[in-house]
């Protein structure tokens, strides 16, 4: 039967009529859908690859009712997936635009706040006017120490303590010889002579940690033996990404502010580009003669008994504080620090401009991606509406369309942004994505596919039964 109707029909154009024949049960008497369109596919090796499409195209139609399992739109995405492939990518690209930006600024500053997420303190307490860490007066009088610790769930209060300076490595003997070397080559004019050099200086920033196993200023995820380590005299953590910047490695002895310091740890998942950070003692510290003994204190680390009454103890030591200080949960600065970051007026514009860009990119491929992929398949929309099917419901089909455009192209985008932070990782850049950034530019690629299918429909009046007469 189905062999017979294929001869009959290789000798005529496939019109309306003939192609519902072949998506009918007559033809294709098997279960619905999937048996049905590969029985097609078998139906059809004689006919080109329109005569193919109509069929699909008419068969899904005839479904349309009693096949929950596909959309017409998603079918035509699936089967001509090529034609779509443009617009995919570009709303990919136009993801990645925005979301790597995103990434790279919150990134870099969580590298500078890294060492307080991940400490064991449940709050902060900064000063009344601070919208984050880094922005407006943080520090507070050392005498709200007490007033935080009579708390009765308080555990530990620790003030954040830190400084910066210049950063000298020490050269060891043969790098050195190599070094006076090199200078005397340089003198004479020979080849060689310049450049290379081992010795390095840079700014540090400096945070402090009480070498006391389980305290509240230890970074949950520093071993036993760090700990140890970093409780020897003027002994530091550097973070394995700031090496080769600093010129030095696990043991070396450098310089910082003009006295001898040494390297005893080497940290991994602490990357910061902006600015070197070196991890020492409370008690380092104030050997080096930078400890803040003042009547003024930074920020408080608070611990309490249960980290799961962090918001209720906060609002109650607000309360208390009568304005003196505000108490932050950890999740709530966090997420004040990153909207700090993205609110700063030159990242801002940049993102602007990031995001202005990739609308215009996104907008321009796909609706051209769109328009031409239904001025190619115009033969079967108006096959479509020769089977009866309204113009508005052949709207609905694009407008479908292009949504599910739209959400292939944030998946491609994701993937896109995953394998950049990967590579950004491995080359110490820190990378972060706020969930709710994330779920804008993915409303946002949406929201583009979306509009390039509004700008297409105007194809749709060239869809005219009477051209399959031609």
């Amino acid at each position: 039967m189905v062999n017979q109707t294929a001869r009959r029909l290789s000798h005529k154009p496939l019109t309306a009529e003939a192609a519902r024949r072949l998506a009918s049960d007559e033809v294709c008497p098997s279960a619905r859908p999937a048996p049905t369109i590969s029985c097609l596919k078998r139906a059809l090796p004689r006919f080109n690859l329109a005569t193919r499409r109509s069929a699909f195209i008419a068969a899904t139609v005839d479904w349309g009712s009693t096949s929950p399992q596909m959309s017409l739109a998603l079918a035509t995405l699936l089967y001509e997936w090529r034609r779509y492939m443009a617009a995919v990518v570009a709303l990919a690209f136009s993801g990645l635009l925005v979301l790597a930006q995103v990434g790279m600024f919150v990134g870099i500053g969580k590298g500078f706040t890294a060492q307080i997420d991940r400490a064991r303190a449940d709050i902060m307490v900064l000063g009344p006017g601070a919208k984050a860490l880094f922005g407006g007066p943080s520090g507070l009088p050392r005498r709200m120490i007490p007033l935080v610790y009579s708390h009765p769930e308080v555990t530990q209060v620790a003030p954040l303590d830190g400084s910066g300076g210049r950063f000298q490595n020490i050269l060891s003997p043969e790098q050195q010889a190599k070094e006076e070397a090199r200078a005397k080559r340089a003198g004479k004019g020979e080849k060689g002579g310049g450049g290379g050099t081992a010795r390095k200086t840079e700014f540090v920033n400096v945070t402090v940690v009480d070498a006391i196993p389980g305290y509240v200023t230890v970074p949950t995820d520093y071993t036993q033996s760090m700990i140890e380590a970093l409780r020897r005299p003027y002994a530091v953590a550097v973070d394995e990404t700031a090496l080769k910047r600093l010129g030095v490695k696990k043991g070396d002895k450098a310089l910082y502010n003009g006295k001898t310091i040494h390297i005893a740890v080497v940290t991994r998942g602490y990357p910061n580009i902006i600015q070197p950070t070196l991890v020492m003692s409370r008690d380092t510290l104030r050997m080096l003669g930078e400890a803040d003994i003042g009547q003024r204190v930074g920020p408080l680390m608070v611990e309490i008994k249960d980290p799961a009454r962090a918001e209720i103890v906060a609002a109650q030591l607000n309360k208390k504080a009568d304005g003196k200080f505000r108490a932050w949960t950890r999740q709530e600065l966090a997420d004040a620090n990153s909207n700090a970051m993205l609110e700063d007026q030159i990242i801002g514009i940049m993102l602007g401009f990031s995001a202005f860009l990739g609308l215009l990119i996104g907008v321009a491929i796909t609706w051209q991606t769109l328009r031409g992929a239904i001025m190619a398949n115009i033969k079967e929309f108006a096959s479509l509406r020769a089977l009866g099917v309204s113009m508005g419901d052949l709207r609905n089909i694009v407008m479908e369309l292009s949504f599910w455009v739209g959400i292939v192209g944030v998946f491609a985008a994701g993937l896109l942004t995953w394998g950049v932070s990967l590579l950004a990782t491995m080359g110490g850049v820190p990378m972060y994505f706020p969930p709710v950034l994330v779920a804008i530019v993915a409303g946002f690629l949406v929201a583009i596919a979306m509009l390039s299918g509004f700008l297409s429909l105007g194809v749709l009046k060239n869809s005219q039964p009477a051209d399959l007469l031609r």
